[in-house]
């Protein structure tokens, strides 16, 4: 019996494919991970579509703005500070521009050298400049306003993270001739003194901006985004000082100073129906630029700052001022018709005391106790004679007739006890003591004690004397510039004081004085000049007044038609200088003839 093939049979040549127990085919490890890897790179590149998506579209404008804030630097433009003039249109104080060196101390690949090779061009110390290199500072500057010169050889060693920006510096053409009157800035181009900070506000002017793009190397992106907001220059100062009668002012005083030892000496020259500063100086005086003095008496002294070289006594300084005061005393006895300029006061003894035994217990100090400056017999005089010879006691007892109630009015309207509104900082007030119940304060106010004056009070109180009787506001800056032209002019304050025949009554008596009184060293030449002598003593550190003085100085010119007040104060002469003729006359008749000269007054011809 024939039988088929065997259903296990398989031709040959054919392979019988193996069957799984359960019928499936068996997992292929090699395909799994290729689709795995297909899904992740998937999953990869959507993502990666999805967050350039989200950058591209989505946060587009926002990284955009962030991107150049971060490379967009801003740098403030300084505006041009404006110049000071004087009254001729002489440069006082200006701008100009200068060099700033700076590092970014991360581009700087050997500090040590750097410091060393920059800080021997610059002058600066190469370790201190080498500790700031090293800092964690992006920006540090190694030193502000060079000199383009030098900015350039700095430039020049080629150092990779140095670099220099043009930065204004002030410059002061007349060095320490005005520098009382333009005073100073800080580096910063902020006034910290004189017209500099009184006007600080109206010289800056307006900051602009610069701003640019820069690269991460710190190198501004040169077709980058830019734009200017340029500063606006401030406004020019134009002055009523005289720069060249400012100088022979200043020349003067430091001549004075030798002549006489004195610790200082000021000077301050009016225009008497303007109220206009013409000179305003003092010495020892100070380079604005270097911020020393010029006094080596000063810079050699164990404390420099005691010569206060920065201070403008004309302003800032009080003191007693003896005799100059007389003319206020004297003017309101004439003005409210108490006395008369040939009314006899009887009995003008060389002593007063007002206190009983203030005199016998032998002490100098002028309260209580009052003294005339060179002993002489009782006598009648007349107040004219009074005045002239400067007598202590005379004065006291016109005074007595006139009374304090009308003696502290005149002595305030003439501007005593309070600022004149000068445009400078700090000005002082002054001081009238007059405490209640004071049995002296009359007498020594009368002859000027226990008042208090800044010299340019005193020079206005007698400015009114020389116009008619009209006190007027002293000021230094006649006028403001702004940059498009327009023009600010000073306001003058103006206030009758005495009448005008009290004023040519005073002038007169004035005149006597330096023709045959206590001031005959203030004779100009060519000239007929009155003032009035002072020479007041020093109060100590105890509160009882010594032997040093303060020797001044105040009068007018030419009498008849007065154009010009020149005040002079002296602090501490040598003894043999102690008074106003000796010490400070001289001084005012060398002022006085320059200033006469440079106003153009003709000479009457006598003087």
């Amino acid at each position: 019996m024939t039988t088929g093939p065997s259903p296990s049979a398989v031709p040959e040549g054919e392979t019988r494919p193996m069957a799984s127990s359960s019928g499936r085919s068996r997992f292929n490890p090699a395909r799994a991970r290729l689709a795995l890897m297909g899904v992740l790179v998937l999953a990869a590149w959507l993502g990666m579509a999805y967050r350039l998506f989200q950058i591209q579209v989505v946060q587009a404008a926002e990284l955009a703005e962030k991107g150049m804030t971060q490379r967009l630097v801003s740098r403030e433009l300084a505006p041009q500070r404006g110049k000071i003039f004087d009254r001729n249109g002489e440069l006082l104080a200006m701008t100009v521009e200068s060099q700033s060196i700076y590092a970014d101390p991360r581009q700087l690949e050997e500090p040590l050298w750097v410091a060393q090779q920059i800080g021997g061009l610059l002058g600066v110390d190469s370790e201190g400049l080498h500790e700031r290199l090293t800092g964690d500072s992006s920006f540090v500057y190694l030193k502000r306003q060079v000199e383009g010169v030098v900015a350039e050889q700095v430039l020049d060693l080629g150092i990779r993270g140095i670099y220099a920006h043009p930065e204004p510096t002030r410059i002061y053409p007349a060095g320490p001739v005005a520098s009382h009157v333009t005073g100073f800035v800080n580096i910063d181009g902020v006034g910290q003194e004189g017209l500099e900070l009184v006007y600080d506000e109206e010289l800056t002017g307006r900051p602009g901006e610069a701003v640019f793009e820069r690269a991460l190397t710190g190198e501004v992106i040169p077709q980058g985004q830019t734009s200017i907001i340029p500063a606006q220059p401030g406004s020019d100062l134009n002055t009523t000082i005289d720069l060249p009668l400012q100088y022979q002012s200043q020349q003067a005083c430091a001549g004075a100073l030798q002549r006489t030892g004195a610790a200082s000496c000021w000077v301050v020259v009016l225009g008497v129906e303007t109220g206009e500063v013409l000179a305003m100086t003092g010495a020892p005086a100070f380079d604005p630029q270097t911020r020393q003095t010029t006094d080596p008496r000063c810079a050699d002294a164990a404390d420099p700052a005691a010569c206060r070289m920065f201070s403008n006594f004309i302003v800032r300084g009080i003191y007693e001022p003896g005799s100059t005061q007389k003319l206020i005393t004297v003017a309101a006895a004439l003005d409210t018709g108490e006395v008369q300029v040939g009314t006899v006061i009887p009995q003008v003894a060389d002593v007063l005391e007002l206190l009983e035994g203030a005199c016998d217990s032998g002490d100098s100090d002028v309260y209580g106790c009052y003294h005339d400056f060179d002993p002489h017999e009782t006598e009648d005089m007349s107040v004219a004679e009074v005045f002239t010879q400067s007598s202590n006691i005379g004065t006291i007892k016109i005074a007595e007739r006139l009374g304090q109630d009308r003696l502290i009015p005149y002595l305030e309207a003439f501007g005593l006890g309070s600022e004149t509104g000068v445009d400078y900082s700090a000005e002082a007030e002054g001081l009238l003591r007059f405490d209640a119940g004071c049995q002296t304060c009359l007498a020594s106010a009368a002859i000027g004690y226990s008042v208090a004056v800044t010299p340019l009070q005193i020079a206005a109180a007698y400015a009114a004397i020389a116009n008619d009787g009209v006190w007027v506001a002293p000021h230094i800056v006649s006028s403001t510039v702004d940059v498009d032209g327009h023009t600010e002019v000073a306001s003058l304050e103006t206030r009758r004081v005495v009448s005008p025949g009290t004023a040519l009554l005073m002038r007169e008596l004035l005149a006597s004085v330096v023709e045959h009184g206590t001031g005959i060293n203030a004779a100009v030449p060519g000239y007929r000049v009155g003032g009035k002598t002072g020479t007041a003593n020093k109060l100590g550190e105890d509160g009882r007044y010594t032997d040093a003085t303060r020797a001044s100085f105040v009068g007018m010119a030419p009498i008849d038609d007065p154009k010009v007040v020149v005040a002079v104060v002296i602090d501490a002469p040598a003894h043999k200088f102690r008074t106003g003729n000796l010490a400070a006359a001289p001084v005012f008749a060398e002022v006085m003839e320059q200033a006469l000269h440079r106003l153009g007054v003709t000479p009457d011809g006598t003087g």
